[in-house]
């Protein structure tokens, strides 16, 4: 991802704010995801010009809850809920709540300990054997069923795609060689 410095965000924010020229023609000239441009806009409306500062910062599990909550309760965006605490990557809320959605426990958010020895998978996360098709309920094999065919498509789909770019390579090369 490249990093653009602080001069730079606020020219582009003074002028979407300043009203001449709306965010995709402002993204276009300069080269910025139209998107991140909205960003920036909206963070530097809630915090000033600290907002598009290019700092990290780890945030305690209790501020990772209070976001995911404040999301839930209001039904932002994670793009809003980025601008209204100021978190410069909005992703991040993502991974939190794909943590949190995982465990289902608040020790997920706690920030990774440094150092030492690294924590083991939780055995509750390991596949369990299967129980024979004849105890299973007919959802629980329905699930498998739907879940086995979306692998199936994922893995079709994967190969279609790695096919295609050998078959471009190789197109490529021979061009290149009659050249």
């Amino acid at each position: 991802m490249t990093k653009y410095d602080l001069p730079f965000k606020i020219k582009l924010v003074q002028e979407y704010l300043s009203g001449q020229s709306g965010y995709r023609l402002i993204a276009d000239t300069y080269g910025v995801d139209i998107s991140q441009l909205r960003y920036w806009v909206a963070s530097y409306q809630h915090h000033g010009v600290s907002g598009l500062d290019n700092k990290r910062g780890a945030y305690s599990d209790e501020f990772k809850q209070q976001v995911l909550r404040h999301i839930a309760r209001e039904g932002v965006s994670d793009r809003q809920a980025a601008a209204l605490y100021n978190i410069r990557s909005i992703g991040t809320i993502g991974k939190w709540r794909r943590q949190y959605n995982t465990t289902g426990e608040s020790w997920a958010l706690k920030p990774p300990h440094k150092g030492g020895t690294q924590m083991k998978m939780p055995t509750k996360h390991l596949p369990k054997t299967p129980a024979s098709d004849e105890t299973r309920t007919q959802q629980e094999l329905l699930d498998e069923l739907a879940y086995l065919r979306a692998e199936n498509a994922y893995l079709k789909k994967l190969r279609a795609l790695i096919e295609a770019k050998q078959a471009a390579a190789l197109q490529t090369k021979r061009k290149s060689s009659r050249d």
